[in-house]
């Protein structure tokens, strides 16, 4: 498969490649452009030609392209879910087909959110001396934004990133990833189907250092949208700050699900398991459990028995599947050492814990007498299937324990008391609380992103995607009621 790079597909300009690796078998399925710095530089210098003329074009005209894109994802969802599945192993119905449904609602989302994003007119008169003079605010589109998406939800998170920057008259260069680019690339194919520019919204392939490098170090892009690891983000940053260049994180995580004593242990059961989504591989999902000592024994046993032990494991085009594997081979070794590292630490593995025969599978794995000072209930993120245990005997000792981690980008509670839940959600330092739920929750408008530390400066969502993707400018007509 080509990349989009200039006016349409191309190839890398050195001609290399790289193989795409279906992570069930460890298969190549098709391979993708290399592409090279100087790919990445005639792409944006591509991008600041054609972003002028589209953000010439009325908002009308910008988004009647974006919602037949929209429209176009929503038929071909079966085709796109297979093209997912396959390259992010993720099984076929149930979340591969199902991702397409939410990127054709988020693009159109975008849409009605860029046509009713007003400026403001401020009040007449507050400060002597302006008494004649009109001020207001319109919101202009930043130009070229950088938007390197991430393999765990590529065209969800896709769709985030392009469809207000689109909407609202940027051009936009993504850096696809490394690992499951195909789909990602079909919904460029589309966007220029639906009569986008492709200049307006190229796509590169390659290596995240290189192509992501050469990307964000490039003092014409005027924007940098970034999910991914925060380590990457760290190195991003000191790169955009050269240039100034604002930057859009939304980095790692490591949610807590506090299950309380008086916790309904029905809907704390079945939403833990809900971290079996993707393998384990979501940023939002929880990936601590902090659970009450009385209840701790009874909610184990249930997750296995309830939830744990009934996931299939297999071909992720199988309608029996209920769990794929990990994105490849080197995330399950690395799960794999996670688990190791905490069992040499203290932790005992009650269910799961090790790899499958087959390329990238890994057991649902439980870890028990999980304590608050060993690294998986702190600052070890575990990007998989992995379910610690921890147990607390006060509320107040649950939120420090949540709260020990560089992290703060969500999590969750679990008790009928509301008046408790609220005390806790606002004590917990995270961008935001699920009561009655896990973290794992994510509404297309919920501002979705680190609140501080390690978890990123986004606010990923409908709600906020405006303010990430224009400037405010201000105008005034000065002296304009003064009486002649």
């Amino acid at each position: 498969m080509k990349m989009i790079i200039g006016d349409g597909f191309g190839e890398a300009s050195d001609k290399k490649t790289r193989p795409v690796i279906n992570p069930a078998t460890g298969e190549i399925i098709d391979t993708v452009p290399e592409a090279t710095v100087e790919d990445v530089h005639r792409a944006i210098s591509v991008a600041i030609g054609t972003q002028k003329s589209w953000a010439a074009r009325t908002t009308r005209e910008r988004t009647d392209m974006i919602r037949k894109a929209a429209s176009l994802i929503r038929d071909r969802r079966l085709e796109l879910g297979k093209i997912l599945s396959l390259e992010a192993g993720k099984p076929y119905m149930a979340e591969a087909v199902w991702e397409f449904d939410s990127v054709a609602y988020i693009l159109e989302a975008s849409c009605e959110v860029a046509k009713h994003h007003y400026g403001a007119v401020m009040p007449f008169a507050t400060e002597p001396g302006y008494d004649e003079d009109l001020q207001f605010t319109v919101h202009c589109p930043r130009g070229v934004i950088a938007c390197i998406v991430p393999y765990n939800f590529p065209p969800a998170i896709w769709a985030f990133k392009v469809g207000g920057a689109l909407a609202s008259g940027n051009a936009i260069v993504v850096k696809a990833p490394s690992y499951d680019p195909l789909a990602v690339i079909e919904c460029h194919r589309i966007l220029i189907e639906a009569g986008i520019p492709a200049g307006v919204v190229q796509c590169l392939t390659g290596s995240g250092a290189r192509v992501g490098g050469a990307m964000v170090s490039d003092p014409r892009i005027d924007a940098i949208n970034f999910t991914g690891s925060t380590q990457t983000g760290i190195t991003i940053a000191k790169q955009a700050a050269e240039h100034l260049t604002p930057y859009y994180f939304e980095l790692g995580g490591n949610d807590g699900l506090i299950i309380c004593d008086d916790a309904d242990l029905d809907l704390a059961v079945s939403e833990s398991g809900d971290k079996a989504r993707n393998a384990g591989q979501a940023c939002s999902a929880a990936k601590r459990f902090i659970v009450h000592n009385s209840v701790k024994k009874r909610f184990s046993e249930r997750l296995i028995d309830e939830q744990l032990s009934k996931l299939v494991l297999g071909d992720p085009l199988d309608s029996s599947t209920t769990m794929g594997p990990l994105i490849g081979k080197d995330a399950a070794d690395e799960i794999d050492r996670q688990v190791q590292h905490t069992v040499a630490q203290g932790g005992r593995v009650m269910f799961g814990g090790k790899r499958r025969n087959s390329y990238a599978f890994y057991e649902p794995t439980v870890i028990a007498d999980v304590r608050p000072e060993m690294d998986i209930a702190r600052d070890m993120e575990v990007f998989g299937p992995v379910w610690p245990i921890i147990g607390f005997d006060t509320i107040e000792e649950a939120i420090e324990i949540h709260n020990s981690t560089s992290y703060g980008l969500g999590g969750g509670i679990i008790t009928p008391d509301t008046r408790k839940a609220l005390q806790v959600a606002n004590k917990l330092k995270t961008g935001h609380v699920a009561i009655n739920a896990s973290g794992g929750f994510r509404a297309a408008e919920l501002p979705f992103g680190g609140g501080n530390k390690a978890s990123g400066n986004s606010r990923e969502s409908m709600s906020e995607v405006m303010r990430e993707v224009t400037q405010l400018k201000s105008i005034i007509l000065r002296n304009v009621f003064k009486q002649t």
